[in-house]
């Protein structure tokens, strides 16, 4: 029996060396300690050995066992690692290279613009604020100087919700100023922010949508001066529309919240029903802007005596619209991939005013 034995574990241990693979180490594993395997045949031919014999034959079938057992545990660590090795020699992959950006999706022109404005104005020195969508009657209409019977008041234009439990009236907010009023009563200047964000307005067709998208600017401190409103706005949209000599003109114009107020157009051109913007004998306006109103600083505690500054406000949905040659403002809100593929932008690319805004 004890011959039996040492000649099986020989031949064992000959077949896990020569086992060139784990599905073959596995053979192995069968044939010797499966249920048909000869090291359990043996074990259950113990039965037929003579009783003085049978307990020094069991102790020599575990011995077996227990070999056969750690032999294959140890090829089969080998084999792993050579199985792993020759993987990794095959399946390389360089950490260093940039991602594909075909699998990643495109950015909206949306998000795309609103990173534009957050680059330009921020090499400016303006920081980002954000505020609710939802707002009250005080933020949206009567702090900014909006008087009582104001058409924007009107149910028309805006979309009102139930009124807070004290009878203030709320609205989604028609303008990203909400956030103007709120930034200059919970602190004290100066202030130089912009505020992108959605706004609701009850109007749609081409080129308006409920649910659109504004970006404000205010400066206030002690010496800001319409002068400097000129060269930040002229600077933002020669950056923005990335032509060094768009020519940039200021008209008069009324807004409750300013005083002077002016619209600014950009200069185009419409030949051929063709509209290009840059120097071409026509005009296109994009944004509106003036000098704080003494009132909207009183309303917000600050003191209009010794603090003076500026405000502009457009819709982002339209200057995109006109960078990337966009006809029609309502499939931004599709949620076509198509659309998006078309007019989409390549993710892990931001923009920056050093290595271009529009790539």
């Amino acid at each position: 029996m004890l011959d039996q034995l040492e000649a099986t574990r020989g031949e064992l241990m000959k077949l896990v060396d020569a086992a060139a693979d784990l599905p073959a180490l596995e053979a192995v594993r069968v044939a010797a300690l499966g249920k048909k395997g000869r090291v359990t045949q043996l074990m259950q031919g113990l039965k037929d050995i003579a009783p003085e014999a049978r307990r020094d034959a069991g102790q020599a079938l575990n011995r077996l066992k227990d070999e056969i057992e750690a032999a294959l545990a140890k090829r089969k660590d080998g084999l792993g690692e050579a199985a792993l090795d020759a993987r990794l020699k095959t399946e390389t992959l360089d950490l260093t290279l940039p991602t594909r950006p075909g699998g990643l999706g495109r950015i909206h022109p949306i998000s795309q613009t609103i990173e534009e404005l957050v680059q330009i104005f921020g090499a400016m020195g303006f920081s980002v604020a954000e505020g609710p969508d939802i707002d009250d009657d005080f933020h949206n209409f009567t702090a900014l100087n909006f008087g009582p019977d104001h058409p924007a008041r009107q149910m028309h234009d805006t979309f009102y919700l139930p009124p807070r439990p004290d009878g203030m009236p709320v609205v989604l907010r028609t303008h990203t100023s909400t956030v103007q009023i709120r930034t200059m009563m919970k602190a004290k200047p100066p202030f130089r922010i912009i505020v992108p964000g959605r706004t609701f307005r009850s109007d749609s067709d081409a080129t308006h949508s409920p649910m659109f998208h504004q970006v404000e600017g205010l400066v206030i401190d002690e010496t800001t001066h319409m002068g400097h409103l000129k060269g930040c706005l002229i600077d933002f949209c020669r950056a923005f529309f990335q032509l060094d000599d768009l020519p940039v003109r200021f008209r008069p114009s009324y807004f409750p919240f300013t005083e002077p107020s002016v619209e600014v157009d950009i200069g185009c051109s419409r030949k051929g029903g063709e509209l290009k913007l840059g120097a071409g004998g026509d005009w296109l306006e994009i944004l509106g802007c003036g000098m704080v109103h003494p009132n909207v600083l009183k309303n917000c505690g600050v003191d209009p005596t010794r603090y003076q500054g500026f405000a502009f406000g457009m819709g982002i949905d339209r200057i995109a619209m006109l960078k990337y040659g966009i006809p029609d403002l309502r499939p931004f809100f599709d949620a076509d991939l198509r659309w998006l593929r078309h007019y989409g932008f390549v993710p892990l690319d931001p923009p920056s005013l050093a290595g271009g805004l529009s790539r």
